[in-house]
């Protein structure tokens, strides 16, 4: 393994016996150069460590807060697995430092790109999770994650909800969210979801789930109302 790659395993406090799981976790899409390629890129490590991802910050909210109510629970849920965390955690580590791009990508910022950060950042998960098994990812996530739990006391509201409630209160009905386009292969497709308001221009947000696309297209939506001098709360 060369240096750099045993800096980054420093950093997340894990040394992989399968050097290779690091290196796919750490490939983009833009790296392959056909469908049979991007086998190797770390789009199926990222579907995996979504999922793992989502069962160990689950169990830490579970334990952490015995008092609460499945919708606070599910509030702070969304904003610890949401793309800004994933990206801030990556930048923590150093990440994109460490990401494979193509030249075209790594060109146009693509290092930059949160998307891309929270991708490899949940591909990395899924590594840790099929080198050593589940110890190793709780070890990290607890870790990394600590700080952005205890960041906010109470449960935030997530992009979706904090929307509904903005038009509700203004009596402009509720948000209609709808698939504008699907990308990408089968096996791993990218949503691309619009959303619409009354009296304002839809707003459209991107993500490898329907949900996650959603609330993009959600903090899409809020962007525009308060940058144009609208009051969201």
């Amino acid at each position: 393994m060369n240096k750099k790659l045993a800096t980054l395993e420093k950093r997340i406090g894990y040394s992989f016996q399968d050097a290779k799981l690091l290196e796919q976790a750490l490939t983009h899409a833009s790296r392959t150069s056909s469908t049979k390629g991007r086998s190797i890129s770390n789009e199926r490590l990222e579907f995996l460590g979504d999922r793992v991802l989502g069962l160990i910050i689950a169990e830490l909210l579970y334990q952490r807060f015995p008092d609460e109510e499945e919708g606070a629970m599910s509030r702070r849920f969304t904003a610890l697995v949401r793309m800004e965390a994933l990206s801030r955690i990556a930048e923590s580590i150093d990440l994109s430092a460490h990401l494979n791009l193509s030249r075209s990508e790594d060109e146009t910022g693509g290092r930059d790109n949160p998307a891309i950060q929270a991708d490899a950042c949940e591909a990395l998960i899924a590594a840790l999770y099929l080198d050593g098994g589940i110890a190793p990812v709780q070890k990290f996530i607890q870790t990394h994650w600590e700080g952005l739990v205890k960041e906010d006391p109470t449960p935030p509201k997530d992009a979706k909800t904090a929307l509904q409630e903005w038009t509700q209160g203004r009596e402009l009905g509720l948000p209609e969210y709808k698939v504008a386009d699907r990308e990408g292969p089968s096996h791993a497709p990218v949503f691309i979801i619009s959303v619409d308001v009354i009296d304002f221009p839809t707003q459209n947000g991107k993500g490898t789930s329907k949900r996650k696309a959603e609330q993009v297209a959600a903090e899409a939506m809020l962007n525009y109302i308060a940058t144009h001098n609208e009051n969201i709360t």
